[in-house]
């Protein structure tokens, strides 16, 4: 699974798109608390291995999510710092409305709030398989980080290194 960097820097231009994609009446918009429910009910319905990191996401003020809408239904959505800080994700958009432009409206919002933050760099993961997506990102402007290796603790190991048994 090879890890994404981005320069921010060098973010391609994209206010042309979404200005186009608002036009068509889609809204990206950073989530609000009351919404939590219907967002985590959609989110079950299209995306039920992502819930509990939105819902990480939802535990931050101000949350830390950015949705899309058109006429009041929700398309897709765009988390950051869900997992550590000055990390994407999780993403996604509704199958149906994919390769429509709100994939990366939703990402040009993300990449707005870290550079507001100042963060130098975000990185994100995703599945060495999923060609689309890794082409996706890379028309971005964003490197694979090939020579990384993703290590990981959950669960039980978190907890254990966390009380210093290991």
């Amino acid at each position: 699974m090879p890890d994404m960097l981005v320069k921010l820097y060098g973010i391609p231009a994209a206010a042309p798109e979404v200005e186009r994609l608002a036009g068509q009446g889609l809204v990206v918009r950073p989530a609000r608390a009351p919404e939590k429910p219907a967002v985590l009910s959609w989110m079950q319905a299209h995306f039920p291995f992502w819930v509990p990191e939105v819902e990480a996401a939802y535990g931050r003020l101000p949350v830390s999510c950015f949705i899309a809408m058109r006429e009041q239904e929700l398309l897709g959505f765009a988390c950051y710092d869900a997992i550590c800080p000055n990390f994407f994700g999780p993403t996604g958009v509704l199958e149906r409305e994919r390769r429509k432009g709100i994939g990366k409206a939703l990402l040009v919002n993300l990449a707005k709030r870290a550079v507001a933050e100042n963060c130098s760099r975000v990185e994100w993961s995703v599945l060495d398989w999923n060609e689309p997506s890794i082409e996706f990102y890379k028309s971005l402007g964003a490197k694979a980080m090939d020579k990384w290796t993703i290590f990981r603790l959950t669960d039980a190991a978190l907890e254990a290194l966390a009380r210093g048994a290991t």
